[in-house]
């Protein structure tokens, strides 16, 4: 095989941490009226990635995320709400607890 028409270097290799993964952030608050998802991914801006109401109560929001473990936490009608499917809880700096989930 002829590899001389292909070009490698630094910026062709396949890195993990460049990857971009979408996820489904989702919860059931069937009373709620609005929920956002805010974290480390996000910058903590309850305006960038609300959640869609969907049929059920359940809500919906596709993030893009990048590899690696972030830390965040459900805004359901402004109350700070951790997720109950997420893969663990961490603390932040001001000892509050916060969802943590692992993007591979």
């Amino acid at each position: 095989m002829d590899l001389s028409k292909y070009s490698f270097n630094r910026r062709d290799r396949y890195s993990a941490k460049r990857s971009i993964k979408v996820h489904n952030f989702s919860i059931q608050a069937p009373d709620a009226k609005e929920v956002c998802v805010v974290g480390d991914f996000n910058q903590w801006d309850p305006t960038a990635n609300p959640l869609t109401k969907q049929i059920g109560g359940g809500w919906l929001a596709q993030v893009p995320m990048h590899h690696g473990h972030h830390r965040y936490i459900f805004l359901i009608d402004g109350v700070p709400t951790l997720d109950p499917m997420a893969h663990g809880i961490v603390r932040n700096e001001n000892n509050e607890r916060l969802s943590l989930i692992a993007i591979s």
